[in-house]
């Protein structure tokens, strides 16, 4: 699902941008992208979710396509892709419900995956609190690879998106209380999963890390206190030899 959210995205895009004119591509904006002052006015409820697709350049399609890459396919291993495609989308609505509550009356389209994204994020780090993301640090004399935990990584990226939210002007060009709804409500509806899968003795099991592919452990449903995990089943050659 994170690959076919990817390519929809990526076909979207280059159905309007790359031979378009700027008048054609502005148009796409207006009527495809969430117009707060429209909302306000009564029209354009579908527009939350048409917006999703639509992106404002190549970059701004990069950086979304990329962190969502990223920090999908773990998190819609734990999910399953059904509920993975669910989750994206709630949280991109709620993302483009808190932008509209802060600049209601704006006339600038709102556009872009980051919101939806942004929950995709937020759900990574309540899971996978210590995964390690490796970041390309440019130096004078080079390149170089850090591998920066996601609490930290993605804990800063969320300030930054608070910062420039209290910042910058409502309604500029950066939608900033986008980001920040879509990942306050990735990291709500993903407690629901963590806590199917263990609440803390997910992280205990794991470490804070995403479980191995081949790593077949079965995790059961908390339903109380008191619930505990069974001893890993042996797998492969130890299965084998312990059913002989």
């Amino acid at each position: 699902m994170t690959w076919a959210l990817i390519a929809v995205n990526t076909l979207v895009f280059m159905a309007y941008y790359p031979l378009g004119t700027e008048e054609s591509v502005r148009l796409v904006y207006h009527e495809w992208g969430m117009v707060p002052a429209w909302l306000s006015l009564g029209y354009g409820f579908l527009t939350p979710m048409t917006a999703m697709f639509l992106h404002g350049g190549w970059l701004h399609l990069a950086l979304n396509m990329l962190f969502l890459r990223v920090f999908g396919d773990n998190l819609e291993a734990e999910m399953g892709p059904v509920h993975f495609l669910a989750f994206y989308f709630l949280c991109g609505i709620i993302a483009f419900a808190l932008q509209y509550v802060a600049a209601p009356y704006s006339p600038v389209p709102i556009a872009g995956a980051s919101g939806a994204v942004a929950g995709v994020m937020g759900g990574y780090l309540l899971m996978f609190p210590r995964a390690k993301v490796e970041l390309a640090i440019y130096y004078v004399i080079g390149v170089r690879l850090w591998a920066a935990p996601a609490w930290v990584l993605l804990g800063l990226w969320f300030a930054l998106q608070v910062w420039g939210g209290m910042m910058a002007p409502v309604g500029g060009g950066v939608a900033f209380w986008a980001h920040i709804g879509g990942f306050i409500a990735g990291v709500g509806i993903a407690t629901r999963t963590w806590r199917l899968k263990g609440g803390r003795l997910f992280w205990t099991r794991f470490g804070g890390l995403p479980p191995h592919p081949e790593a077949h452990v079965a995790i059961p449903v908390v339903r109380g206190r008191g619930a505990v995990l069974p001893p890993p089943q042996p797998r492969g050659l130890f299965r084998k030899l312990d059913e002989s």
